[in-house]
């Protein structure tokens, strides 16, 4: 058991920081590094999601930790489109070793501005909720958004990156208040791993770039990578049929 007096010990965050990609201690601070390492005690010691919302300037911030899984970023992001939220950035550090968490943080606007006590009440039931498999958030989504509409622009590559030395795809597409929801199904539909993102948002189009990992964390090999991209593409441009 790890004690809280132990978060300054420089070779327990070293041990922690080996289940991350070889860049994590480059790109993250070592603030950020401290604060996963607390959030993954926290996991460890409650067994459950790490959701947080706090007020940060004029937006709210989400903290979100877990055990990854495929499905993860599809119910996270499938609620923040269920309540129309704003997402002005996104960063995401996702473990490549056991025991696989992932953290995650969310600037959020409802409106513009920071959300209201009673959403910040809602969203954080509702992501429990779903995480639990109570809340069908893919069937409010397909009811919620016209996905005939607004999602014909996308564009999608694959690459390997010789620097961190991952797969690596790269979304381009027009803003759309359910496309990270759909990108993020779509990786689910493919068994896929997100473990680190860049994200851009200007003059109404979006830049994503994840790295991934494919199903049970294997490695994605060269020339699956853009039969791969093609996929996610015509899953994100999908139109759900109703029964």
């Amino acid at each position: 058991m790890i004690s809280e007096n132990q978060w300054s010990d420089q070779d327990l965050l070293k041990r922690f920081n080996r289940a991350f990609p070889d860049f994590y201690e480059q790109y993250a601070s070592r603030e950020i590094q401290r604060q996963n390492l607390q959030l993954a005690y926290q996991i460890h010691r409650t067994k459950q999601p790490v959701i947080h919302l706090s007020l940060e300037k004029n937006r709210t911030a989400l903290y979100f930790a877990n055990r990854n899984h495929s499905y993860l970023l599809s119910d996270l992001f499938g609620v923040m489109a269920a309540y129309r939220l704003g997402i002005h950035s996104l960063s995401l550090y996702g473990q490549i070793r056991t025991p696989m968490l992932v953290f995650i943080k969310l600037v959020l606007s409802q409106d513009g501005l920071a959300l209201s006590k009673k959403m910040t009440d809602s969203v954080q039931r509702a992501l429990l909720q779903t995480l639990n498999g109570e809340f069908a958030v893919e069937e409010m989504l397909t009811l919620e958004f016209d996905w005939g509409e607004g999602l014909k622009d996308v564009q999608t590559s694959f690459y390997t990156d010789h620097v961190f030395k991952l797969p690596a795809l790269l979304i381009e597409a027009t803003s759309h208040p359910g496309l990270l929801y759909k990108v993020m199904h779509a990786i689910w539909g493919e068994e896929l791993l997100v473990v680190n993102t860049n994200f851009m948002l200007w003059r109404g189009r979006i830049r994503l770039l994840l790295y991934l990992l494919g199903p049970n964390g294997s490695v994605i090999p060269d020339y699956l990578g853009q039969r791969l991209a093609q996929n996610i593409k015509d899953r994100i441009l999908e139109i759900p049929t109703s029964n």
